[in-house]
This record gives structure tokens, C-alpha cells and sequence, in this order.
């Protein structure tokens, strides 16, 4: 068992997740932010493009969302300008500049290419150790928790199905339709030796705790 005292002298870790739009990235972050023993902070792609101006969404310089049909059904595709571009490549140069201080990360991103992985590897990797972990889930119930979520444009998911995971080499694939949120983050934990707050209080290494800090 880890000894608490030493998870500040330990290299950071960076948990990427990766995946389609309401795969469940999010629910998962937060799932291992209250699960883990060591801090992790969550950085969140779309934190980041809330940054961009209103005037963004819907503009060449921004991004632009494309009603298409595929397969008889809706499809948004997603053109990016050069400002949006040039966040994204931001977010990934600010998870660096996070992890070199010593904090460790669960980033909750979606990529296109095997390119955006390989930066992130470029830049993370002298400062933490990096994870890449791919959640998946059947097109049917991407589309239904789109439907249920209420807050995206329907089609986001069913034009990224089969352009988000394309090209990836993961460290870890889970199927997030076959588990809940807390059992998703239990198998990331196990799989990449993360200590969990429960198994230091079972061990009778610190107290349960009673706040958020």
C-alpha cells in the first residue's frame, strides 16, 4: 500500500480520456477526482472553448457546425478555423505547463487523429507519466444519451463515431455502456495502480474524509 505521505514526491500522472461526444468522458473525470487518493485536477476541453468569443460558433475563424444526413439520420460535422486551432493547440501546451509543476490530470478531450495524441505525448511526457484511455460505447446509446442529455446537437455523436477513435493506439479501452461512471473510473484506477482513497482508509492509512478539501 502507498504510503500517502509520498504521493506528493511521485511524477504526476495524466489520465487523457478520449471518445465520442456523450460517451460519458465528464461523468468519468469526476467519478475519479472523488475516487483517487492523490488530487487530480480535470481539465476539460470544453472549459477551453467556452473561452472563445460568442461571435466563434458559427464563424470560419471558429468552429462551424455542418447539418449533413448519414444513413437517413442527422450528422454535425465539425470544421475548425484557425482560432480554434490555436486554443486547442493552447490546451494541450496548458496541460504540459500543469503537469511540469507536478500536478496530475484527468484531461477530458475529444481527437481526431493519431497527430493530437502524438502532441500531447511530445509535450506531457518529459514532465508525467502519460495515460491514454479510449471510452467507447454502440452508436445507438451514444444517440440516446444525446437525446437524454438535452444540452448537444443531436448528430454530434453519429459524425464522430467513426472519426474520434480513428488511428488511436490507447493504453486502456473501456466500453462505458457496459458500466457506470464510478465502475468506469474503478478499472481505470486499477489498470493504471492508482490508489484510491478507499483502499488507503480500509488499510487504516488516513480517515475518511468529511469535506471537499
Amino acid at each position: 500500500m502507498a504510503d500517502p505521505a509520498e504521493t506528493t514526491l511521485r511524477r504526476p500522472t495524466v489520465i487523457l480520456l478520449n471518445g465520442v461526444g456523450s460517451v460519458g468522458k465528464t461523468s468519468t473525470a469526476k467519478a475519479l477526482q472523488a475516487m483517487a487518493l492523490e488530487p487530480l485536477l480535470h481539465v476539460s476541453m470544453d472549459s477551453f472553448l467556452d473561452m472563445l468569443p460568442a461571435r466563434m460558433f458559427g464563424h470560419p475563424d471558429g468552429y462551424i457546425f455542418e447539418v449533413q444526413v448519414s444513413e437517413g439520420y442527422p450528422a454535425i460535422a465539425i470544421h475548425s478555423g484557425p482560432a480554434m486551432e490555436r486554443l486547442l493547440d493552447g490546451m494541450r501546451h496548458a496541460v504540459a505547463a500543469l503537469a511540469r509543476q507536478g500536478n496530475s490530470l484527468i484531461v477530458d478531450d475529444v481527437m481526431f487523429s493519431g497527430g493530437e495524441a502524438q502532441a500531447y505525448r511530445e509535450l506531457v511526457s518529459p514532465h508525467a507519466d502519460l495515460h491514454l484511455v479510449g471510452l467507447h460505447a454502440p452508436l445507438e446509446a451514444l444517440e440516446q444519451r444525446e437525446r437524454d442529455r438535452g444540452d448537444r446537437e443531436i448528430g454530434l455523436a453519429r459524425w464522430q463515431f467513426h472519426r474520434v477513435n480513428r488511428d488511436m493506439v490507447y493504453d486502456l479501452d473501456i466500453d462505458t455502456s457496459q458500466h457506470t461512471p464510478n465502475e468506469v473510473a474503478e478499472k481505470i484506477c486499477r489498470a493504471l495502480g492508482i490508489t484510491t482513497l478507499d483502499e488507503v482508509v480500509a488499510g487504516g492509512g488516513i480517515e475518511p474524509p468529511t469535506c471537499g478539501l
